[in-house]
């Protein structure tokens, strides 16, 4: 039984100063030589994004991402050369992936818009999970009687939800 050739990522991160041609004759070329020696699953151009940090007196690059199967290391050898040789590329990175690994996510400008969106939904929920800690900290509140408590002592409802004024230790 032979195994399927494996999954690999070509993240190439191109300089956004480069003219457009040459850019686009990168990743044309990148392209070929997969779809040659391998068989090319997607190619998403995620656009011009910030790095982490500066590569050559540059803060932003073009990323695209490139997504192919291959069974011999001939093409990953032939990518890394003519890669490291073009000055237009900021940095690339060639990674098996393993088995079972999700699919990249949808990089593009409408999916990023949809994630914001979609962020939004998930923080209104914040509000009422403010409002729990208030309600556990009010059943707190009887079992510690105020009159034992000492006047520095914060009241329950000084204190953070995770806390739990059972009384005081001394």
């Amino acid at each position: 039984m032979t195994l399927p050739a494996p999954t690999y990522d070509l993240v190439l991160l191109l300089d956004p100063q480069a003219e457009e041609p040459t850019r686009t004759k990168i990743v044309a070329d990148a392209r070929t030589a997969i779809e040659a020696q391998g068989e090319l699953l997607r190619h998403d151009e995620w656009g011009e994004r910030a790095l982490a940090y500066p590569i050559d007196r540059k803060a932003s690059a073009i990323y695209h991402l490139l997504q192919f199967h291959v069974g011999e290391t001939e093409l990953l050898d032939g990518l890394d050369r003519t890669l490291q040789i073009a000055d237009e590329v900021l940095r690339f990175r060639i990674i098996k992936l393993a088995p079972g690994v999700p699919p990249a996510p949808d990089m593009s400008a409408g999916a990023s818009a949809r994630r914001a969106e979609g962020d939004a939904a998930p923080a209104a929920p914040t509000p009422s999970a403010a409002s729990a800690p208030a309600a556990t900290s009010e059943p707190s509140a009887p079992s510690a009687p105020a009159a034992e408590s000492p006047p520095s002592a914060p009241s329950a409802e000084d204190q953070p939800a995770t806390e739990v004024a059972v009384g005081d230790p001394s």
